[in-house]
């Protein structure tokens, strides 16, 4: 499902206007970003949480020129999904 696509099911199901929805969506988007970008985890009870996870430093090897190179530590962002959500996405997902 694509951003505009959620915003289509999210007019239809709301009665209000797309482009009204979208600046919804994409402000709740940014929200998330800034608030990830300055360190900080978003909480959604219900739905998940948008973390912040932090890779160790790993040696790692460039192919090309047969090398070894240090990978430093970084964060990556993240989501872990709440249970309720995860359990239900379990229960519907035909292989």
């Amino acid at each position: 499902m694509t951003k505009a696509e959620v915003v289509s099911e999210i007019a239809a199901k709301t009665g209000l206007e797309k482009t009204v929805v979208l600046a919804t969506v994409e402000t709740f988007m940014d929200v998330i970003k800034d608030n990830m970008i300055s360190g900080q985890n978003v909480y959604l009870r219900g739905f998940g949480s948008f973390i912040i996870k932090t890779r160790a430093k790993k040696t790692g090897r460039n192919i090309s020129k047969n090398t070894s190179i240090e990978i430093p530590a970084h964060n990556i962002p993240a989501f872990k999904p709440a249970k309720s959500f995860l359990t239900n996405v379990k229960k519907n997902v035909k292989a």
